[in-house]
């Protein structure tokens, strides 16, 4: 990762971006991924560490989708809600996955991902607000989450810098965070290390069948064959081109729009990440507070907005007033991979091709879990037992009973 280029402010992401040495496209691989987003990079380092020889191809650059885009949370508390009960065992396993996954991802790049254990505090402001919260402390209760109920007054306790409007609050001591361009940095490290061929500006043009099965891929006129053919292709795996129809994937692009303030000693920060009903805020250990992100069903539709600069703005300075004095160092959009239940599909989709896509806004929570679960499907046939409700089967439509005569 190159670290000495600070980003334009306007329509960059926080942070330069992942910058790697160009290779070139092998005759052959085990394993060919196409996505060198989180999932396709902690996908390849899993299956690199277990002596697979690996080939990431890239139709941008590394991290160019959502992964450079997002936030960074592991927050399986705050993010559930209503009906998503089926994801819970999932998140939670893939959480008790995490530490163990910094730590050997740390050691193989030697570089630090700022993980962050101060949990996530969840605020509502006003009778209606303390309303709907309490409905969501409610369900976090019965699905078996660790959450506490907090008074506003134990609220700014914790948050001094919030406004005295803050009526009460969740606490949840489990929800961590990382800081995404640190992870993505040191997952192309990792990847790079553990002899992963990582090549950018390689759109995959099409997937060479033969005898039913997928074996290998074409980058234009060049054709790698593979073993196995891994699709992370986050919210593009929803495009025509590369699967018939009868396998399509039901992925779309969700837009989310995020910015970055510079915090100093006189504006103050937050200790851990703030969630409200309009925005999240997480401090980053660079000094930054990250502030995000809207929700657009648009397509790819590119651009940042006023409108959406404004929400985020205006939805921060709600519970924190010390923003108006911080420095805005960086804006920045992105497309969170969506699928239709809004949970990832992680599934065999025809000999020789596997999916790994479709993880919403949880990718970062969810990729050591993905990644082993890939691994197991690629090494053993089968998927782990947590991940098997996630396949392409849950999509088909159930046929009507026919009526009796």
């Amino acid at each position: 990762m190159s670290l000495d280029r600070p980003p334009s402010p306007i329509g960059q992401r926080r942070g330069p971006a992942v910058t790697i040495a160009q290779a070139p496209c092998p005759e052959r691989s085990d394993i060919a991924i196409v996505g060198g987003g989180l999932i396709g990079l902690s996908i390849a380092w899993r299956l690199a560490r277990a002596g697979r020889s690996v080939t990431v191809l890239e139709r941008e650059t590394i991290g160019a989708g959502a992964s450079l885009a997002a936030t960074g949370m592991l927050a399986p508390a705050a993010e559930h809600e209503p009906g998503s009960d089926p994801l819970l065992p999932l998140a939670l396993d893939s959480l008790r996955r995490w530490p163990a996954f910094r730590d050997a991802l740390e050691a193989e790049s030697g570089r630090s991902i700022d993980y962050r254990a101060d949990g996530t505090l969840v605020l509502a402001i006003g009778r209606d607000e303390v309303e709907r919260l309490r409905f969501r402390y409610d369900l976090q209760r019965r699905s078996g989450l660790d959450a506490a109920w907090l008074p506003g007054s134990e609220v700014r306790r914790l948050e001094p810098g919030l406004r005295p409007s803050v009526t009460a609050g969740i606490q949840c001591p489990l929800d961590h965070q990382v800081d995404p361009c640190r992870v993505m940095a040191a997952l192309a490290e990792a990847c790079r290390r553990a002899g992963v061929t990582l090549i950018e500006h390689a759109p995959v043009s099409a997937l060479d069948w033969s005898g039913g099965r997928v074996a290998g891929l074409r980058v234009g006129e060049h054709a790698i064959a593979a073993g196995t053919v891994i699709l992370a292709t986050g919210a593009w795996s929803g495009e025509g081109g590369l699967l018939p129809e009868t396998l399509s994937l039901p992925v779309r692009p969700l837009k989310g729009q995020s910015l970055a303030l510079r915090t100093t000693a006189r504006t103050g920060t937050l200790a851990r990440m703030v969630w409200t009903e309009q925005v999240h805020m997480a401090p980053k250990s660079d000094g930054q507070l990250i502030v995000g992100a809207t929700v657009e069903d648009c397509g790819f539709r590119p651009g940042i907005t006023a409108g959406g600069l404004y929400a985020l703005l205006e939805g921060a300075r709600r519970v924190l007033p010390g923003i108006e004095e911080m420095e805005v160092a960086s804006v920045w959009s992105g497309y969170r991979p969506t699928s239709d239940d809004d949970a990832p599909i992680i599934d065999t989709l025809a000999p020789g091709l596997v999916a790994a896509t479709g993880h919403h806004r949880n990718g970062y929570l969810l990729a050591p879990a993905t990644a082993d679960a890939v691994a197991e499907l690629v090494t053993a046939g089968a998927l782990p037992e947590v991940a098997r409700p996630f396949t392409r089967a849950r999509f088909a439509q159930v046929q009507p009973r026919r009526a009796m005569a």
